[in-house]
């Protein structure tokens, strides 16, 4: 596991999935995340077994906080597409518990998982695709430290209308000036 203050990093389970299933079916999780239509526990369970079958440092990891004495899932994240000649990956994030929503879990999560793709992982360029009509996301993104790179013009139809995919990154040498020069590698 991967631990940070108030989040931990994890292996998801076979368990995970009703929870995915109820947090990807609530159309406000679901509306700034690449999906257009509400799942069954059926397609989320055939998510799961093709995911397995991933290189293990493209398996998503759930996302936890602690609630008392247990650790309790609250979403999900990844690093995929990893490039390893160029030293490259996406990342994905969704926190689907909305009642934890602007708690700063989201950006903790995303420095752990950054820590682990630039320490664990050394690779040396990490981006994301958001889209224009989500500003808190944006927001949790730059705390993080990546930087907006570029923008898609009506990368993506949304709920009748086109909208802009921004590309944002971070880059090992930015990580390493944000941390003071405490990265290893």
């Amino acid at each position: 596991m991967i631990y940070g203050e108030r989040v931990r990093l994890r292996g998801i389970e076979r368990s995970d999935i009703p929870l995915f299933v109820a947090w990807l079916n609530d159309p406000e999780v679901r509306e700034n995340l690449a999906m257009r239509i509400p799942l069954s526990q059926a397609m989320e369970e055939n998510w799961f077994e093709s995911v397995l079958k991933r290189p293990q440092e493209e398996i998503p990891m759930a996302i936890e906080v602690r609630q008392g004495d247990v650790w309790a899932p609250v979403g999900n994240c990844a690093l995929f597409d990893i490039h390893w000649h160029i030293r490259s990956a996406e990342v994905g994030i969704f926190i689907g518990e909305k009642s934890l929503w602007n708690q700063g879990y989201g950006t903790e999560a995303m420095r752990l998982l950054l820590r682990h793709g630039f320490e664990s992982l050394n690779l040396n360029r990490i981006f994301l695709r958001v889209y224009e009509t989500n500003p808190r996301a944006v927001r949790s993104y730059e705390k993080a430290g990546f930087t907006l790179e570029g923008r898609q013009r009506q990368g993506m139809y949304k709920d009748g209308r086109y909208i802009d995919v921004l590309m944002m990154s971070i880059l090992h040498s930015e990580w390493d000036a944000m941390r003071g020069g405490q990265s290893a590698g």
